[in-house]
């Protein structure tokens, strides 16, 4: 094996990746080889780091620099300065760290602000192994687990030390996985499954994508330990075609793990065998809640049916199966090696461990966190995220995806775990997690998310097809200034119904976002439908748009930019909007350089 002196590890992740980071990865091979540092200095495409925000991210070891937002034109300074002769780039740094004077003081990329409150579990081979050579997986403990379990341990002790570590479902309900092995496990087959559910569709997420691009492995691991735990000999990993790089990685995963006889025919010479296949999915949303993805697998439409019967009694071709989330599974070859008591070292009692979050919208460091459960909402929007960007007061954060609720400031020291959310009346979810600041209306927020439900319905029940469609409208009327106090009723009582009568979790929890908004920000509902005003300047047919003539210079550049000309006046005199020709499109808003023209 060669022994490198130094290694840079660049991103490749999907973020990195579409902001170039292979483009950078291919200039630093290029320049090392260049200067003959090849034989001494290795380059490494890894996962996700997390702070998608400062990417692409380049970490040079073994100093642990921080390099962000790096770009091609930075790549032959770093090598010729930092690889070749010694001294770190400080001004291509992150920004917390250019405030150190000695470069031998500078932090690690852990112990910088973001990740300070971050203990990563399911994310711990994230952007320190490359994803695609097995080797670097086994060196950091993987198979060790499973070479456990298989010598070790019997089916039933897998199972009792499930139950002992109580890990909760990652994907949104939170279901104990002993329990749910547990359940699996009696029930006689000629054949069991084992289902790794992939299929990530809450707008703005990337938890379990990140995962699979960046730790495959664990993912297999744990499969092939659950197959063990219940009898089953077969597992499916139901991935999203729109994830190209994770599913070229599982393959890859996939391939290397059957060539050292990790997968297949008697796995460790023990007798078991278990092997894994990938199906696509083809993007919907509904295809997240088991029954559908069982369905599509299949080979049938994705739509959901009624329980019982369960998976575990009966599921994929009417055998007992086991359906586990890709961030659940991440976990459970930690919990076999390290032992459950652990893993209940943190975390909240009733939910111990991690969480993965997504952390997106108005906030200043866009990225991938992993925390302990029982976190407060003010840590991880404040101390982590960084808080919003620009000033902006933070209004609301939406927590478990569209099927979330909505949550103020006022909730901020609000613990993060399934009990305490649904109490507030949001949800955990698989981990999405938008940020909203003051220019947010929060009537258009839940207009956008049942628009997203709405358009991922199956459409097999009525109360959600129907109810949904009708929430919509009315929604919809409301941000046109065309609402009325009698529609807040309405959708209070369609909400309700709805969630009440609907088949699957999907329209179960579909009228969350508009709940939660209905709860905590009625005054803006009042606003649009009795003032006809939008608090937070947001929906265009409640807009007016005046220019203030103190501030205008009669420059014409908005008169100019107008599609429907409805502003008149002459070079440098004050100008003025016909309100009856205006479209409201807010050209003239955003051209304007002087801040004559107002929004109201």
């Amino acid at each position: 094996m060669a022994i490198f002196r130094a290694h840079v590890l660049i991103c490749g992740g999907s973020g990195c990746t579409s902001n170039k980071s292979q483009v950078v990865r291919k200039r630093f091979e290029e320049k090392i080889k260049e200067v003959q540092l090849d034989k001494e200095v290795q380059v490494v495409g890894t996962g996700c780091f997390g702070l998608c925000e400062e990417g692409p991210v380049v970490i040079v070891y073994p100093e642990g620099s921080f390099y962000s937002r790096m770009t091609v034109d930075k790549v032959d300074e770093i090598v010729e300065e930092h690889l070749l002769k010694g001294r770190i780039v400080e001004k291509y740094l992150y920004k917390e760290k250019v405030k150190v004077e000695d470069a031998k003081e500078h932090k690690s990329l852990m112990e910088v602000q973001f990740y300070s409150k971050q203990k990563r579990v399911a994310l711990r081979n994230c952007g320190l192994i490359n994803p695609e050579d097995i080797n670097e997986y086994i060196a950091r403990d993987g198979y060790m687990a499973l070479g456990k379990v298989l010598t070790e341990m019997s089916p039933q002790d897998v199972i009792q030390l499930m139950k002992e570590s109580n890990l909760r479902g990652r994907g949104g309900a939170g279901f104990p996985v002993g329990l749910k092995w547990g359940f699996a496990a009696p029930n006689k087959a000629d054949q069991k499954y084992i289902i790794c559910n992939a299929d990530e569709g809450d707008p703005g997420a990337f938890m379990d994508r990140s995962i699979l691009e960046g730790d495959p492995h664990a993912v297999l691991e744990a499969m092939i330990i659950a197959g063990y735990a219940i009898g089953a000999t077969k597992g499916f990993i139901y991935v999203r075609a729109e994830y190209p790089i994770a599913v070229r990685r599982l393959h890859i995963a996939i391939d290397q793990a059957r060539e050292l006889g990790l997968l297949g025919k008697n796995i460790f010479d023990s007798g078991f065998d278990f092997d894994i296949e990938t199906r696509l999915g083809a993007g919907a949303f509904v295809c997240g809640e088991e029954t559908a993805l069982m369905q599509s697998i299949q080979g049938n439409r994705g739509m959901a049916k009624v329980k019982p019967p369960f998976p575990a009694n009966k599921g994929l071709w009417g055998k007992p199966t086991v359906i586990n989330n890709v961030e659940t599974l991440a976990n459970i070859p930690q919990i076999i090696l390290k032992g459950p008591e652990w893993f209940k070292s943190f975390g909240t009692e009733k939910s111990p461990g991690t969480k993965v979050f997504a952390l997106g919208g108005k906030i200043t460091n866009t990225g991938l966190v992993e925390v302990p459960m029982g976190i407060t909402l003010r840590e991880v929007i404040y101390d982590i995220g960084g808080g919003c960007p620009g000033g902006k007061a933070f209004k609301a954060v939406q927590t478990g995806g569209p099927s979330g609720g909505c949550l103020t400031a006022g909730h901020l020291d609000t613990p993060v775990d399934y009990e305490n959310l649904a109490a507030v009346g949001s949800i955990m979810g698989s981990g999405g997690m938008i940020v909203m600041d003051e220019d947010n209306c929060m009537v258009d927020i839940a207009r956008f998310f049942l628009d997203f439900i709405v358009d991922e319905s199956c459409g097999k029940c009525t109360p959600c097809r129907v109810g949904t469609k009708r929430m919509l409208t009315i929604l919809e009327r409301i941000t046109q200034g065309k609402g009325t106090l009698e529609d807040l009723e309405e959708l209070e009582s369609l909400a309700n119904s709805i969630k009440n009568s609907s088949l699957c979790g999907l329209g179960q929890t579909a009228p969350n976002p508009v709940l939660a908004t209905l709860r905590y920000f009625r005054d803006e509902y009042i606003a649009h439908v009795v003032d006809k005003k939008c608090p937070a300047k947001n929906c265009k047919a409640l807009l007016t748009f005046e220019i203030d003539k103190d501030k205008c210079t009669g420059c014409t550049l908005c008169a100019r930019n107008c599609p429907v000309s409805c502003i008149s006046g002459t070079v440098k005199n004050p100008h003025e909007i016909n309100q009856e020709l205006c479209i409201k499109c807010g050209n003239c808003y955003s051209v304007c350089r002087f801040g004559a023209v107002q929004k109201n």
